[in-house]
This record gives structure tokens, sequence and C-alpha cells, in this order.
């Protein structure tokens, strides 16, 4: 928050700044990169836990995408032995199973990124009254989100 005078040498500001506030306690001189550092090290803690969390979610998920469709096969025996008796051969079978995951996995992926960042972009125009703000959807991230759901 100190504009130097041009022509004046940082590291003898520094250095005159901290003797100037070493009676209130030695605060913590830094430059705009340092202190750009400083503020932006503990969003990227939460930022990093945020990754895990997503991690366990998509782990779920599967899990769950799993689960729905064994569940999906042992109800529908009849239909797919029908399926069989009519001339529908194993792997037809096996391969509309495929399909099917594929379309849940796929549609659920697509809802959830658009979910997550339409509330994600409705916080930061809310916190954007209060706070500098602006919200940023990073596209490489999302795209890999996306093709590691699949």
């Amino acid at each position: 928050m100190v504009n130097l005078r041009p022509g004046v040498d940082v590291a003898a500001a520094e250095s005159a700044i901290k003797a100037a506030t070493a009676q209130y306690g030695q605060p913590r001189v830094q430059d705009k990169v340092e202190y750009r550092s400083s503020a932006t090290k503990g969003v990227n803690t939460i930022l990093g836990l945020v990754y895990v969390m997503l991690a366990l979610a998509i782990i779920i998920a599967l899990m769950g995408i799993s689960n729905t469709l064994s569940l999906s096969i042992h109800e529908r025996t009849r239909e797919l032995g029908l399926l069989r008796a009519v001339g529908q051969t194993r792997a037809q079978t096996r391969a509309m199973v495929r399909w099917e995951s594929l379309l849940v996995a796929v549609f659920g992926t697509i809802g959830g990124v658009g979910i997550g960042t339409l509330l994600g972009w409705s916080i930061v125009k809310a916190a954007s009254s209060t706070t500098l703000s602006a919200f940023a959807a990073p596209p490489l991230q999302l795209l890999v989100f996306v093709v590691s759901a699949r």
C-alpha cells in the first residue's frame, strides 16, 4: 500500500519501511508479487480440498451408476430374456447395457458440470456486491472432468 517515488531503490525503501514499522509489531513487508502469492496460498489449499472432494464424488457416482445398472439388469431379466428369445445375441445385450451406462454417465456428467458452473456463477454474482470478485470457469479443467467421468 506504499507508493514509492520514481528512482527510489526498492531494497532501501523496504528496509526504511521495516525500520519505521518496527515499533508496531513488525508487520510483514511484501511487494505485489509476494503479497499475491501469500493471499492466494489459502485459496489454493481450499481448491485442493475441493478437488479431493470432487474425486470422491466421482468415485461414489461411478459406484452408484454400477449399482443402478446391476439393479436394472436384475429387474429386467424377463425383458432381456424376451429380447434373447426373439433373436438378440449376447454381444448385442452387452452392447445395449454398455450404451445405457454410457448415456447415464454422459447425462450425469453434463448435468453436474452445467449445474456446478451455474451455481458457481450465482455464488460469485451474489458475493460480488460485497467483494471484488470475478467469475472464471476454467474450460480446460472442466473438459478434463467431463472426459475423465466418461
